[in-house]
């Protein structure tokens, strides 16, 4: 679960963020735990239904200088006994001296932003909802082809990296070799990206490592795509390759992450050019999504043609 150093680590440049107390508190997650059950993640001061960050504007700083000493010292007192993951005073403005020392005592983070409290709160939801969205790692590799995200499977060793490596030279966009990280980012939105580990480098059997950026330019490389189509290579006995249909193919649907995710399967044979079939499945899929289907299209093109024939 991100903490609050992740969160300033990977994001606070970007949102201008400034300590100013509690640096101890550093640890603290900001999702919910066993002991924040329910909470929103990110909004204004809300004593009621706390959230992990409480983001203090003007207006909350207004409030806090109308009241009497023991209510304003009972309000602070109640915020913090909420074990926020941490208080952001947006807007650059100055932090009151009372909250700066109660803060530094309970050891929880107080931050400052220059960014206009509305802008801040908008940025941490994006942050917080892709980063405790749920997560899976799924083998094989991930590439954007033809604008669609198209996730390769197959057993080892059946050429999935060859096959990458090839439409790489037909121009589509590598995302992740081997072992790309899957969350959900919607109801029937599943996105995928490379481990850090792994950005840019595709491994393929006899050439070993190769830096994909480096040999091919930036455009190679895509940094994040949403999956719409599986492609399973399989081999295939000849009876099996007999009974596969004809006219509607081999479509299924895979789930991920509770999403169902259209798959194809193409089976692999010697003689068959795999980068072409994939860009096929690709713009095939497209259609379909737009409404266009080939063999219902075929079939009904075949009614007609027999009504058309057939006697009065």
């Amino acid at each position: 679960m991100p903490t609050v150093n992740a969160l300033v680590q990977s994001r606070g440049q970007h949102l201008q963020l400034q300590w100013l107390a509690g640096r101890d508190g550093i640890d603290r997650a900001l999702g919910s735990s066993a002991q924040t059950p329910g909470r929103a993640l990110v909004g204004f001061l809300n004593l009621i239904h706390p959230n992990r960050l409480q983001i203090i504007s003007q207006y909350e700083l207004d409030y806090l200088d109308g009241l009497a000493a023991q209510a304003r010292q009972d309000l602070i007192r109640h915020l913090l006994e909420a074990l926020p993951a941490a208080i952001i005073i947006a807007e650059g403005l100055a932090p009151p001296a009372d909250l700066l020392r109660e803060t530094e005592i309970s050891q929880t983070p107080l931050m400052s932003s220059s960014l206009d409290s509305i802008k801040l709160i908008g940025c941490l939801r994006h942050y917080l909802g892709d980063e405790l969205a749920e997560k899976t790692v799924l083998h094989g590799v991930f590439m954007e082809v033809n604008g669609l995200g198209v996730l390769i499977t197959g057993e080892s060793s059946i050429g999935k990296s060859e096959l990458a490596l090839e439409l790489i030279t037909h121009n589509h966009r590598l995302v992740a070799d081997d072992a790309p990280e899957f969350s959900r980012v919607g109801p029937e939105a599943v996105r995928g990206r490379c481990p850090q580990a792994l950005q840019d480098f595709l491994e393929v059997r006899g050439l070993g490592l190769l830096d994909v950026r480096a040999m091919y330019g930036d455009s190679a490389i895509k940094q994040t795509k949403d999956l719409g189509l599986i492609v399973h290579l399989q081999r295939m006995a000849a009876e099996d390759l007999y009974n596969l249909d004809r006219v509607y193919g081999s479509h299924q649907e895979q789930r991920i992450l509770d999403v169902d995710v259209p798959q194809v399967t193409i089976p692999v044979a010697p003689g068959r050019n795999l980068a072409v079939l994939v860009e096929a499945a690709a713009r095939n899929h497209i259609l379909r999504r737009k409404g266009y289907n080939a063999p219902q299209a075929f079939i009904e093109r075949q009614r007609k043609l027999l009504e058309q024939k057939s006697p009065i």
